[in-house]
């Protein structure tokens, strides 16, 4: 029977094992907070950790051996636990864990060299030092060089390392802000666009998620550059909105409380995702949205004023019996490489290769000419990635507007992450359609 320490980091190995075979999301697997606070920064950091195992043993262990070091390493050096507890636990896990021989004998050598020996030395060469200081692969690190330039791309790596700001979002049709923050015991908490409250240091999030206000649908959790991307919409009373890749739904909700008389539709290609979806507009009371399972790119058109496909234009007919009627207003906020949000989803810079990201790009193009067909004249599509990189967002946009001239360019971009480091990475371009 295992104690409940050595559960809890029997938890985290189980769960960044099944992330380096199968590439899950960590925040999905419901670990306890310590047990989530060590995966987390077990994955966050781990390049760096990887290299501090290289300078202690000849030969690289197993991945299962490996793991657990790496959870030891992180744990003695990134978190408060003594570092004969961080030993200890990591020896007896390797024994829980049934590995082979010796496993328990080379964890405890190679923990306490760590402990004689402190950090490793880094490499002199400024990328490569870079790269693994901050656990980024060094082809990504080279292309923000090229990008941004030395000092900005170093410091998009550090931040990548640093805990993302906790917002929750008030539903504002049930309660205000400030009375939200009292009822929660928030006091003094920062207020934003006065529906977003910063969740201050000491106030558990999982607390927050469990009381009677979560349940009744009183708040959601969201960044507040979801706010910055849907003003881009100039959203007006009983406008028809699509937010075609919506799940999980939170801008598709943040519209609704924004104004209850627009007819939103939200929809995912995911039938899963768009059941979750539907759970949580009936949790949030919210009876000015459609649900609906689509797939974007059936939007065969494939620009404004072409024929979509049954199933969207069965969408596009809402409320009303009739023909279909376009869009006065699209969200498009497309799959993407999650640079702009690294920090919050770390799983997922380790996926990221070069030519990922450039057939990204090239399902990015396809959604946004595939959207496009279902907006009316005059109304305003907003192409949104959580990602700043070029092959994602203006490189889209302007091959976009070049091959299609009917589109503007609405204003600027909007890049909230460049505006306030509390802000997730996101990039948000409206267009308007002018034939």
């Amino acid at each position: 029977m295992l104690d409940d320490a050595l559960k809890e980091r029997m938890e985290a190995f189980r769960v960044l094992l099944l992330w380096q075979d199968e590439g899950t999301f960590i925040k999905e697997s419901g670990l306890s907070p310590f047990a989530m606070e060590l995966a987390l920064g077990v994955c966050r950091r781990h390049l760096y950790l990887l290299y501090f195992i290289k300078s202690l043993v000849k030969r690289m262990p197993s991945v299962e051996v490996s793991t657990i070091l790496e959870m030891g390493l992180f744990q003695m050096f990134f978190m408060d636990v003594p570092d004969h507890a961080a030993v200890s636990t990591s020896v007896g896990l390797s024994k829980a864990a049934n590995l082979h021989e010796g496993s328990a004998r080379l964890v405890n050598a190679v923990l306490r060299a760590a402990r004689r020996s402190g950090l490793p030395a880094l490499p002199p060469q400024r990328i490569r030092r870079v790269s693994i200081e901050n656990s980024v692969p060094e082809w990504l690190v080279r292309r923000w060089f090229d990008v941004y330039g030395g000092d900005r791309a170093e410091a998009m790596a550090k931040s990548t390392l640093e805990r993302p700001a906790e917002w929750i979002r008030v539903n504002l049709q049930k309660i205000s802000a400030p009375v939200l923050v009292q009822k929660l015991g928030m006091t003094g908490a920062s207020i934003l666009y006065d529906r977003y409250v910063l969740i201050p240091e000491g106030v558990k999030l999982k607390a927050l998620l469990e009381s009677d206000s979560f349940a009744n649908g009183e708040f959601s959790l969201q960044n507040p550059s979801a706010y910055e991307v849907v003003k881009l919409l100039s959203l007006k009373p009983g406008l028809k909105v699509w937010d075609a890749c919506a799940a999980p739904g939170g801008k598709s909700a943040l519209m609704a409380e924004m104004e209850p008389s627009l007819d939103i539709l939200a929809s995912d290609v995911s039938e899963q995702r768009a059941s979750m979806m539907s759970d949580l507009m009936g949790r949030l009371g919210l009876s000015n949205i459609r649900v609906q399972c689509i797939d974007v790119l059936a939007c065969n058109g494939g620009v404004a004023g072409g024929t979509p496909a049954e199933g969207v234009a069965d969408a596009a007919r809402g409320r009303s019996e009739g023909e279909a009627s376009p869009f006065d207003r699209i969200l498009l906020d497309v799959p993407c490489s999650n640079m702009g949000v690294i920090a919050r989803r770390p799983e997922s810079v380790y996926r990221l290769t070069p030519e990922s990201v450039k057939e990204l790009a090239d399902l990015q193009f396809r959604l946004l000419e595939s959207a496009s067909a279902m907006l009316a004249k005059d109304g305003i599509l907003v192409y949104a990635t959580c990602s700043p990189d070029p092959e994602e967002t203006t490189k889209v946009i302007n091959r976009f507007v070049k091959e299609h001239p009917e589109f503007v360019k609405a204003g600027d971009a909007v890049l909230p992450g460049a505006v306030d480091a509390r802000f997730d990475g996101f990039f948000a371009q409206a267009l308007e359609y002018k034939k």
